[in-house]
């Protein structure tokens, strides 16, 4: 494998509406992710910190910063995955989230897995 992919993390997402918990009149709309983290490199790593940027279609921007995800740091073997569910809040029906986890290898490199722009989109409806 190439040196550069040693250190390579990759990072599927899907999101819900979570209808029960937004209030479009008050301008909540409340959304769930879930995202898989796959160790695709050749080194075992451990997720340290995440970073998010959350943008509503307003362009009002959230940062978040924090140890680990919901409470924990997996530890990552090359070929294995990590799955986690949670949620955010914005004041617009459409959005979107990117960010990073900080990321440290076994053999002393830290490194950030950047996590792809995806969409927070509450479902047309009809009336």
């Amino acid at each position: 494998m190439l040196e550069e992919h040693k250190h390579q993390i990759d990072i599927a997402v899907k999101t819900t509406y979570i209808d029960n918990q937004s209030v479009p009149d008050a301008n909540r709309y409340v959304f769930a992710y879930t995202i898989t983290i796959t160790n695709a490199g050749t080194v075992p790593a451990k997720l340290l910190a995440r970073h998010w940027i959350i943008t509503d279609a307003n362009n009002k921007v959230q940062e978040v910063r924090g140890e680990g995800v919901v409470g924990e740091q997996p530890y990552l073997v090359p070929g294995m995955s990590f799955e986690y569910t949670s949620g955010t809040m914005i004041e617009t029906p459409v959005g979107s989230m990117r960010g990073s986890y900080q990321m440290i290898a076994d053999d002393g490199t830290e490194f950030d897995a950047e996590i792809p722009s995806f969409m927070l989109s509450m479902p047309r409806t009809l009336h």
